[in-house]
């Protein structure tokens, strides 16, 4: 047997496979950030994989960084996503919410004017996509410590949330240059209070944030996710390795489902080993993410190298894609330029191989 398609558990969540789906921010909620009948159908298409993780999900009103991303933090959207898990647990899968906070990726256009805080008054390089168009993003409000433990509290909330609507687990989004990620790395973090500076420092948020989530989730249903690669939004860390080995060490004591690692920068412009590093010390589940192909992530998980491999573009495309990778088919080639609009195009309808 493939080893991609040998049973797994990770903590609490018993997989039928290691093929997970990656979240993938698509856009496809209301204007007012609730999840849609369309989303439910996209879900439930792909529950073929051992766990779907689902996209970024607000856990507070007020940080939005991309139009009509769902949200976790109102009674209607907990309604909305119960009908998400109900059509994947239906068609046989297992789905975690991944909670999040965009940081200074947030736009005011996007969030009644408020401008986004981040641990650091840094601007992000470049613009966001607004329905005002275009518009590039703006100097964000350095936290005061005051205000953090409503993020905090925040977050908790979003979980209690999470358990509502029936999810059978959280992931909670450390990467990818959103809020979290802002305070691990020092490109971004540049604060002289016992939020910067060391290790321990930057990494406080993140584990006040998972103290708080797993006294609502037993720590098996509760995920991680880092990039510590990454140099999207405007992103670097001066020592990726060392960041990852302190995070993998420190996650020890935690017993997490899982430790979901991006292993490489989306850009080319940040270089470094940090599936290697967490492999060494982390002693739980890794799922690794980024570039794989079939052959490679069989042998990642045949030598132990990780517990699973998540797959993204290759998911949009292929709603089949565990069967597909088991019967040696094809795969179907996404189209980026339907990722983030808002109707089934390029969502609902890609086919199912014909076999």
């Amino acid at each position: 047997m493939s080893a991609l398609f040998e049973p797994l558990k990770l903590g609490n969540i018993q997989l039928k496979n290691r093929v997970i789906m990656a979240p993938l921010t698509r856009c496809r909620a209301t204007e007012d950030n609730v999840p849609t009948e369309l989303m439910a159908t996209y879900y439930g298409q792909r529950a073929e994989a051992g766990l779907i993780i689902a996209e970024a999900t607000m856990v507070m009103p007020g940080n939005s960084a991309f139009y009509r991303e769902p949200g976790i933090h109102s009674n209607e959207q907990v309604a909305a996503w119960k009908k998400v898990t109900e059509r994947v647990h239906q068609n046989g899968g297992k789905i975690v919410l991944q909670l999040w906070h965009g940081g200074r990726a947030c736009h005011p256009i996007l969030n009644d004017g408020n401008t986004p805080v981040a641990p650091s008054a840094l601007a992000i390089n470049g613009s966001v996509h607004t329905p005002e168009g275009k518009k590039e993003y703006v100097i964000p409000q350095a936290l005061n410590r005051a205000d953090i433990p409503a993020i905090v509290e925040g977050f908790v909330k979003a979980a209690i949330n999470a358990k509502a609507a029936n999810f059978d687990g959280i992931e909670i989004h450390g990467a990818n240059g959103y809020l979290i990620d802002e305070f691990l790395r020092d490109s971004a973090n540049i604060r002289d209070d016992n939020y910067g500076g060391s290790l321990e420092n930057r990494s406080r948020l993140l584990f006040e944030i998972l103290e708080g989530v797993i006294n609502v989730w037993d720590s098996g249903n509760v995920g991680l996710r880092v990039s510590p690669m990454n140099s999207s939004n405007s992103m670097r860390d001066s020592d990726p390795e060392g960041l990852t080995a302190y995070l993998a060490k420190r996650l020890n004591e935690y017993e997490l489902a899982y430790f979901h690692v991006m292993r490489a920068d989306f850009l080319q412009k940040q270089q470094g080993d940090v599936l290697s590093v967490a492999s060494k010390l982390y002693q739980g589940n890794i799922i690794s993410n980024m570039g794989y192909d079939y052959t490679e992530a069989e042998d990642d998980v045949m030598n132990g190298k990780v517990a699973a491999v998540a797959f993204g573009s290759a998911f949009i495309a292929n709603p089949d894609l565990p069967s597909r990778f088991k019967l040696g088919l094809d795969l179907a080639t996404p189209n980026p330029k339907t990722f983030y609009t808002h109707d089934g195009h390029g969502y609902t309808d890609y086919p199912r191989a014909q076999v």
